[in-house]
């Protein structure tokens, strides 16, 4: 598979670990299915399990620039072209099965697609992922030209849409989507951050995680309170209680954290090398004016 290769033919860890990691969602589905998992709506279950996972797809795409930023690593930026593809298959699929589930009844998928706002919105970033899938190979780089990177910021907006997608469909039980929100929020900010400064410094990037967090906890207690009428500070105060779960508010922090410390550990690697020399050279110094 050459495209799994780099331009000069030789094998590439990075995509290949990422084509395998693409996979083990598909893998780990039809485990369930032959493991009678999938509970009385397979399908269904199935519809849902390829949404989750095209948007964290698409997310892991919108992670690999800053992250080859931050690490310094422009190896990291080799996948992205295969992750965004992935991403569109996935929720290609997604909306697929939703056809199977309608019975293949097309006039009844689009009058749904019309008439529920979620599935309209969805529909659009359905649509954008497969336009940028559609023109990311070389040849439509080349034609497209200066027009190519102005065309794939859409992704961008498709996020927004894809967000706003999944929270509409959850309706109540919005974990999962109030914690995609927080990722999408962190990588939207680095984006601001790193068009201001070419260089995105930890103590920046602690900021963001702090930011990201504090919004995301921010919306949960909105979105509670404007859709359901529950009191603010009940959902601000069950972001503390641990007993039952760590709301996303923890986990965006954590992962905003963990990418400053995985970042400052990289970073002083090469100190710790250079510490290291002079006392191997002098030892070996040592030892020859011995002998």
């Amino acid at each position: 598979m050459a495209w799994l290769r780099q331009r000069d033919g030789s094998f590439c860890p990075v995509k290949t670990t990422a084509f395998v990691g693409v996979l083990l969602p598909v893998a780990w589905i039809l485990y369930r299915f032959w493991d009678n998992d999938l509970g009385p709506r397979p399908v269904t279950e199935v519809i849902h399990f390829s949404g989750d996972w095209a948007v964290r797809l698409l997310w892991i795409t919108l992670a690999v620039s800053p992250f080859a930023r931050i690490f310094r690593s422009g190896k990291l930026l080799l996948p992205r072209r295969l992750l965004g593809i992935a991403s569109f298959a996935y929720v290609f699929a997604h909306l697929f099965l939703y056809v199977v589930d309608q019975k293949f009844d097309l006039i009844t998928v689009a009058s749904e697609i019309v008439l529920r706002f979620y599935l309209t919105i969805g529909f659009v970033a359905v649509v954008g992922l497969a336009v940028l899938a559609a023109t990311s190979t070389d040849k439509m780089c080349g034609r497209l030209g200066r027009r190519w990177n102005s065309l794939h910021k859409l992704v961008y907006p498709i996020a927004i849409l894809a967000v706003i997608h999944f929270l509409l469909q959850r309706k109540n039980d919005i974990y999962q989507p109030t914690l995609m929100l927080g990722f999408l929020i962190w990588l939207l900010g680095y984006r601001i951050m790193q068009r201001r400064t070419r260089e995105v410094s930890l103590i920046s990037l602690t900021g963001l995680a702090i930011v990201s967090a504090a919004l995301t906890a921010v919306f949960e207690v909105g979105w509670y309170y404007f859709r359901t009428g529950v009191q603010a500070q009940h959902v601000f105060w069950a972001n503390f209680d641990f007993e039952y779960e760590f709301r996303p508010v923890w986990w965006v922090l954590a992962a905003g954290i963990s990418v400053v410390v995985a970042a400052w550990l990289w970073r002083i690697r090469p100190q710790i090398k250079r510490a290291n020399t002079p006392r191997a050279s002098s030892g070996a110094t040592r030892v020859q004016s011995a002998s």
